[in-house]
């Protein structure tokens, strides 16, 4: 049974090729066995559950309030005239089609 998380056997096109020891092999099959899903589906949940944890972490934080507090005054904060901050914001958008 495939997950949202790892899309449809017709959706994959890309092979991952591992190396196992016997003894992880074994554990991976009577885990993915327990569970009652291909070997392959188990590898792919498992993975993508991790790398989502993983990247999570990248993208979220927890801060105290006084954590926070000061990451709002950087954030606040006017950003340093340079001369190439300058020429960036008086060139035309990309994005309104001004020219």
């Amino acid at each position: 049974m495939a997950s949202p998380s790892t899309g449809s056997r017709s959706a994959r096109a890309a092979r991952i090729n591992l190396r196992a020891s016997t003894r992880q092999e074994q554990l991976i099959r009577a885990a993915a066995a327990a569970s009652d899903t291909t070997l392959t589906d188990f590898i792919l949940d498992t993975a993508v559950t991790q790398a989502e944890k993983l990247l999570a972490d990248r993208r979220y934080f927890l801060l105290d309030e006084q954590e926070w507090d000061a990451f709002e005054r950087v954030l606040d904060a006017p950003v340093p005239a340079t001369p190439k901050l300058d020429a960036l914001l008086s060139a035309p958008s990309p994005f309104t089609g001004d020219e």
